[in-house]
């Protein structure tokens, strides 16, 4: 199909993708993909070798954002405010808590939410689903303190911070998967209805993780902030995403929407600012 002077051609990846991209030798590859092979540096490293320019991260920065528990260390060193943390094995989970509840548990190399569970204060032991043979999240997981609040978000474009969205989900516990994917699973509000100090630091830490992680093009940086005692409330970053979503649900192009960028003009900007050597 033809969109702004483009000729756009949809390849769905198999394990024969680098052949079918070295025949089909696009100009430009704008990466759709999510979760493994898509985010985590592979496909990224095939387009490199291909001399193919791509959009969004490159093979060090995906690699690195992907993984949870190492770009938590380097938002910390950049002097991110992040949650307290510890990496271990599934199998290790006992009857006893790893730490004081509540704490979440996150599979250390997954998007999307997957395989995220919520463990509430009033839960006797660690839930039995991360130990079972259903689990297929990978073995290593990280459990992190539980940040009570608000949900929030803020895109980058380039090394510019976007607006802040606060993000409200509507039958659900937390921002899952279905709360991302579904139309109505949650509720965007932007900009933010927080402090203006709060709103800048949010940009500010938004545009330092993008930097410290060495994304380029696009990310999204997603919040939790507790404001429910005295004062301004405790504000931590939870993770970077180098692939944000394109879908009508997704929060990125409401926030270039927000900024004055009609979803045209904002994959215009993505491809032309693609490259190899990311």
């Amino acid at each position: 199909m033809e969109a702004e002077g483009y000729r756009v051609t949809r390849v769905d990846v198999g394990r024969e993708v680098a052949a079918v991209l070295a025949e089909l030798r696009p100009e430009v590859v704008f990466n759709a993909l999510h979760g493994p092979f898509g985010e985590d540096g592979t496909i990224q490293g095939i387009l490199e070798y291909l001399e193919i320019p791509y959009t969004h991260s490159g093979v060090l920065a995906s690699a690195l954002a992907m993984d949870k528990a190492q770009a938590k260390h380097v938002a910390k060193a950049a002097g991110i405010p992040v949650a307290d943390a510890l990496i271990m094995d599934r199998r290790d989970f006992g009857n006893a808590h790893p730490m004081k509840p509540p704490y979440v548990v996150k599979p250390v190399r997954e998007g999307s939410s997957f395989g995220v569970v919520i463990v509430k204060e009033d839960q006797s032991h660690p839930p039995q689903v991360i130990t079972s043979s259903e689990w297929r999240y990978g073995d290593r997981v990280m459990v992190e303190r539980y940040i009570a609040g608000r949900e929030l978000t803020c895109g980058v474009m380039g090394d510019v911070a976007l607006g802040v969205t606060e993000i409200i989900p509507q039958g659900h516990a937390f921002y899952d998967y279905d709360s991302k994917y579904v139309k109505g699973g949650s509720r965007h509000v932007i900009p933010a209805q927080i402090s203006p100090n709060i709103y800048q630091k949010i940009q500010s830490l938004a545009v330092k993780a993008h930097q410290a992680i060495g994304c380029r093009g696009v990310s999204r940086s997603d919040f939790r902030f507790d404001d429910r005692g005295d004062g301004e409330g405790e504000l931590i970053w939870l993770e970077i995403n180098t692939q944000p979503g394109m879908t009508p649900t997704s929060l990125v192009p409401e926030m270039a929407q927000h900024a004055g960028l009609q979803f045209g003009e904002f994959l215009k900007w993505m491809v032309e600012d693609a490259s190899c050597l990311r």
